[in-house]
């Protein structure tokens, strides 16, 4: 028996749906949609705590990888410093 070609065993098992999902930039390969979704997660302001337990990382690589998909959290940060400091 031939071995299958790991390009061929990846369209075997998802057949029609492969081919949707490479039409989709989040499609092309599956850790780019769980980049996605981590890094929603994390611009959503889900803590980071959490988002490192829903993805499986600890916080230290959480931040180390994801830190340069944080996007407008410096102004957050200094509402919340602004808002805590005159409470």
């Amino acid at each position: 028996m031939r071995p299958v070609p790991a390009r061929s065993a990846v369209d075997l098992a998802f057949g029609p749906r492969r081919i949707a999902q490479v039409a989709s930039p989040l499609g092309q390969r599956p850790y780019d949609l769980r980049h996605a979704a981590v890094s929603f997660w994390l611009n959503a302001g889900i803590s980071a705590p959490d988002v490192a337990e829903r993805a499986g990382h600890s916080v230290d690589v959480l931040l180390r990888v994801y830190a340069k998909c944080l996007d407008g959290q410096q102004e957050i940060a200094n509402r919340r410093i602004d808002e805590a400091l005159t409470a």
